[in-house]
């Protein structure tokens, strides 16, 4: 299995619009892969601007937030790049696209990385942020996954949540179950099949 990294990915578009979403980035050889699914913001940005900022956040509010709608979060310009990273990034590095593997479904982009920095340090690890971010990823596979396992995924991730979260991992967990309750809640009255 390939080494992947999350994080948040900053693309734009040719009028400088900026798109913000949460990614694996791939690690291969001496780069990233960045494999956004079809149809995506991110994957019509690489195509026009070949640049992205994969921002480093233990904020895992970002995150949840752009799984569940709220994807207005403060960017930072990066010199020399056309595209921004994440303000609350304890890091970033800019990625250029060097070439694309296009597969109809993920196209894979590889990337060089062309500059780094590092911002804030890090102050270490936390189990609530860790639940919170493989509840973002239950949550984007709503669709994909059978209710039981994303009802026994749950019921262990909460245990982290319960012992050791703050203000902020409580904060993205709410958004994050919210949105795991209407999703339920449309499958319940037959309007997801």
């Amino acid at each position: 299995m390939p080494y992947i990294r999350e994080c948040i990915v900053t693309t734009a578009d040719t009028d400088g619009k900026v798109h913000i979403a949460p990614l694996g980035i791939i690690a291969e050889k001496d780069g990233w892969i960045i494999a956004p699914f079809r149809p995506s913001v991110t994957l019509d940005n690489l195509a026009a601007v070949p640049f992205a900022v994969a921002s480093y956040t233990d904020d895992v509010r970002i995150f949840a937030g752009c799984l569940t709608g709220r994807k207005d979060w403060p960017t930072v310009a990066v010199e020399g790049c056309p595209v921004p990273r994440i303000e609350a990034a304890l890091a970033h590095s800019v990625l250029q696209v060097v070439t694309v593997h296009d597969d109809g479904v993920r196209p894979r982009h590889f990337c060089r990385v062309v500059a780094e920095q590092t911002h804030a340090p890090f102050t270490g690890l936390n189990r609530a942020k860790a639940a919170v971010l493989e509840l973002a990823i239950l949550v984007s596979r709503l669709g994909m996954l059978p209710r039981e396992k994303i009802e026994a995924e749950i019921a262990y991730l909460t245990i982290a949540i319960e012992k050791t979260a703050g203000p902020d991992e409580r904060e993205a967990w709410g958004w994050l179950m919210q949105r795991v309750d209407d999703h339920f809640a449309a499958m319940d009255s037959g309007r997801i099949a």
